[in-house]
């Protein structure tokens, strides 16, 4: 396979290649999850160099395979752009399953690596966790359920709900105090809903508004909406909507608020990073809005690079595998042992990543240092920058 030539430019790109081309060689000859890849020193790394295993699940079903192809191709980008030739990446197929995570994760230990990034589903990170513990390798996975968090696995995702304090703090810094609901009835509407609610209060506001949508039902959403536009134009004091639909409720809510007579023009609209799409911005009524989100800058700056590289665009997720490998070569000339200990790895200072600052938490989680956008017709415009560091940070939950 002949490599684009913005990669064989670097130098470390043939102990990447020739792991990656026996780990491949392998799933093809077998079509075990999980395969063995290359163990021992030699193969493809040289002595005292540091390996760090990539579990993603490559022969799963459906469209899952072009995931992890494109997890595993912002992995090796983000090892050439840094360059560091000690640093080996191992990739390991779990097959999307438990069982297969289970094997990769035992073939990882057993090839010496000393961090596991990923596997990408929950119940994947479920079966390599106890393996990795007893082996006392940490595993930095992007699944985002937080049930799977905690005792040596960290999550890099974006949390649900985690943005929420961002958005809170931002307008209550604005003067806003008095604050509606209009909320999906969905496990995402309660826990936003429930963070909200616990921001307002810590914050002094108050949210006395509060109507709930069915999602997915356009015609079910006028009434709710009708509700908070009933209360507003009845004199109830209200400064701001708060509003965490994403992408598959907001075009069928925009008109609706609009024909009610509700604009973020005239009532400030919040959202949380579920706004953060393409093209939001033609949806007029939600023109204005304020919503927490990573600085584009940067996501813009990756998706260029990437695109050059393999003739494409990422999908949004690439951007973990990206920072987790950045994460795990700017650790890697630490003392062995002391490389990706759990006080190394949820160092307060954080990192800087595609995303912008991010840490990982002594619980698992992470914390995000978050931009605020505003809704423009052309596109998004940040109107708060991200922080530069956690001590000036307003934290992202």
């Amino acid at each position: 396979m002949r490599l684009p030539i913005a990669i064989r430019r670097h130098l470390g790109a043939i102990k990447l290649v020739l792991a990656s081309m026996g780990v491949a060689a392998l799933f093809a000859a077998c079509g075990t999850p999980g395969g063995q890849g290359p163990s021992g020193p030699g193969f493809g790394a040289g002595a005292g160099s540091v390996k760090v295993a990539l579990l993603l699940p490559i022969s799963a079903g459906g469209s899952t395979p072009g995931i992890a192809k494109a997890l595993k191709q912002a992995g090796e980008l983000a090892l050439f752009d840094f360059d560091n030739p000690n640093v080996v990446l191992v990739p390991k197929d779990t097959g999307g399953t438990p069982e297969g995570a289970r094997m990769a994760a035992e073939s990882a230990v057993q090839d010496g690596a000393e961090l596991i990034i990923g596997p990408l589903f929950a119940q994947e990170v479920n079966a390599v966790a106890p393996i990795a513990r007893q082996a006392g390798i940490p595993v930095v996975a992007f699944s985002s359920d937080e049930n799977v968090a905690g005792n040596g696995v960290y999550l890099l995702s974006f949390v649900a709900g985690r943005d929420v304090q961002r958005i809170v703090s931002f307008a209550l810094s604005r003067g806003k105090r008095n604050f509606a609901v209009l909320v999906p009835q969905s496990p995402y509407g309660r826990l936003a809903e429930t963070a909200f609610a616990r921001a307002v209060s810590a914050g002094g506001g108050t949210a006395s508004v509060r109507a709930v949508f069915p999602p997915g039902d356009a015609n079910g959403m006028l009434g709710p909406v009708r509700q908070i536009a009933n209360a507003v134009k009845g004199g109830q004091q209200v400064d701001a909507l708060f509003l965490p639909a994403g992408r598959e409720e907001l075009p069928s809510l925009a008109p609706l608020l609009a024909s009610s007579g509700l604009s973020s023009a005239q009532l400030q609209f919040l959202g949380t990073g579920q706004w953060d799409f393409p093209n939001i911005g033609t949806e007029k009524a939600l023109i204005g809005g304020w919503y927490p989100a990573p600085d584009p800058k940067g996501w813009a700056g990756f998706s260029q690079r990437y695109a050059k590289t393999y003739g494409g665009p990422p999908p949004r997720i690439a951007s973990l595998a990206y920072d987790a490998v950045s994460l795990a070569v700017s650790l890697s000339q630490n003392p062995q042992g002391q490389r990706y200990n759990s006080s190394t790895l949820s160092r307060a200072s954080g990192f800087q990543g595609v995303d912008g600052l991010f840490r990982l938490l002594p619980g698992g989680t992470s914390e995000r240092g978050l931009a605020i956008l505003e809704v423009r017709e052309y596109g998004p415009q940040v109107i708060d920058p991200a922080p530069s560091s956690f001590s000036n940070a307003q934290s992202s939950y």
